[in-house]
């Protein structure tokens, strides 16, 4: 030390923190990550346990670039390796070591996936005799399932940003779907003159405008008149439902091909990517609804964390008074907020008819608008966090999807299984999140 250089004291009294004593909020994350990877050790012992044969066969799906023909996989080496790997992650979080932010991220996506491979091998091993069981590639039927969810997940982010609950994403994808059947069909009739093919593209647009319709509904009901969000939501989605079931029952049945029979929307191949093994044929050879999709991830995210209007829009769902003495329009910003979650949710609804069944039928969405809902919660309300958690969800109903061939689990622990494989999600990565301070809560000048 220098002679000029002093020590002072804290003053007397002054508490001085004990380098040993650990936040409550940190302890609590490490109780929930050993108990979790404590689960998945034990659940991935008992499989590795159980597997009697030495090799499972797969194939690596109906929309891949490579040679589809029936591959073999040895049970012993991948199911001992996922134990490997949940024990690796059991003891960091035992130790509290286990990392934090992106790293952590990526060692829990590899523990998921180890899990999930173990799990398939349990699975599908001794399927012998007449049935012979291949294990296909997921990713085309997680992506079929998870589209509609991540454009409605980005509508409930961009109302709930703002300070508004959407639980009307359900009413929103039933009217898109609904509406985008009907303008393609009718365009398709030629009473629109439209060429051909621009026919199914133009169902976009009647998606677009229904979901705006409704989101138009929970702005004026909602910010206007100050009505309950959560209640308001709930009649929303009763309204889309009664009514589109209704508007359905009133095309006569000579009708249908006329205001019914909408064409779907025609895959579009990019060069060079989808040529790439695995996942290239499954991502990048798709509609323009799904490139439409990942494009609306990069742009919510960077409206709502890039832009002035984005620094707005959660201003006024974190803190609308402060937001209101600095000139910013609270009531304003929320509704573009509203509206422009409609586009997004719009889309999403036309993606059941348009973008992958064709004609509209009753309540076509099946209560996805409320997993879409719970995507946003999962992903703490930021758009990449629940387009990740949208996926997932995908994910465990392709799944579902597939194991329903698999005579080892029964049909109703297979109908819960993406349930329950969320509330372990949330319990044991995800915590306590904190939605925006203002969220569901009227704003009115003083």
């Amino acid at each position: 030390m220098g002679a000029t250089d002093t020590i002072t004291a804290p003053p007397a009294g002054t508490p001085v923190e004990d380098p040993r004593v650990r936040d409550r909020a940190d302890v609590a994350r490490q109780v929930r990550l050993v108990i979790t990877f404590a689960i998945s050790v034990g659940l991935l012992v008992y499989f590795a346990l159980s597997i009697d044969s030495t090799s499972v066969t797969y194939i690596l799906g109906e929309r891949v670039s490579v040679d589809d023909r029936p591959k073999e996989l040895t049970t012993t080496w991948v199911s001992w390796g996922a134990v490997a790997v949940s024990t690796v992650a059991l003891v960091l979080a035992a130790l509290n070591r286990f990392p934090r932010r992106w790293p952590g991220v990526l060692l829990a996506l590899l523990v998921g996936i180890t899990f999930y491979l173990g799990f398939l091998m349990w699975a599908y091993a001794d399927q012998g005799g007449a049935f012979q069981a291949a294990i296909a590639n997921p990713i085309p039927g997680t992506m079929r399932i998870a589209t509609p969810l991540v454009l409605g997940a980005l509508a409930g982010c961009l109302c709930e940003r703002a300070g508004v609950i959407n639980i009307a994403i359900e009413g929103q994808f039933l009217a898109g779907a609904f509406f985008a059947s009907v303008f393609t069909s009718v365009a398709y009739s030629s009473l629109v003159f439209i060429p051909v093919a621009l026919c199914a593209p133009f169902g976009l647009v009647g998606g677009v405008l229904a979901g705006v319709g409704i989101a138009a509904l929970l702005g004026l009901f909602a910010l206007r008149y100050q009505v309950n969000q959560v209640v308001l939501g709930v009649v929303l989605v009763a309204l889309a439902s009664g009514l589109t079931a209704f508007l359905l029952g009133q095309i006569p049945g000579s009708q249908k091909d006329m205001f019914n029979n909408p064409e779907i929307l025609e895959e579009i191949r990019i060069p060079v990517l989808a040529d790439i093994p695995v996942l290239g044929e499954a991502l990048f050879n798709q509609t323009i609804l799904v490139y439409l999709m990942y494009a609306s991830v990069a742009i919510v995210t960077f409206l709502l964390f890039e832009t002035r209007w984005g620094l707005r829009v959660r201003s006024v769902g974190e803190h609308p008074k402060a937001a209101d003495t600095v000139g910013i329009k609270v009531n304003r910003v929320r509704w573009q907020a509203v509206l422009l979650g409609g586009v997004f949710a719009g889309l999403g609804g036309a993606y059941y008819t348009v973008g992958s069944t064709g004609a509209f039928d009753r309540d076509v969405s099946a209560g996805t608008g409320f997993i879409a809902l719970a995507a946003v919660i999962m992903g703490r309300w930021h758009p990449i966090g629940a387009t990740f958690a949208a996926i997932f969800f995908g994910f465990m109903w392709n799944l579902q999807n597939q194991l329903s061939f698999v005579d080892k689990l029964p049909g109703e622990l297979l109908g819960a299984a993406p349930y329950l494989a969320t509330i372990i999600a949330v319990a044991g990565f995800v915590g306590r999140v904190r939605p925006p301070a203002a969220d569901g809560e009227p704003y009115v000048k003083s």
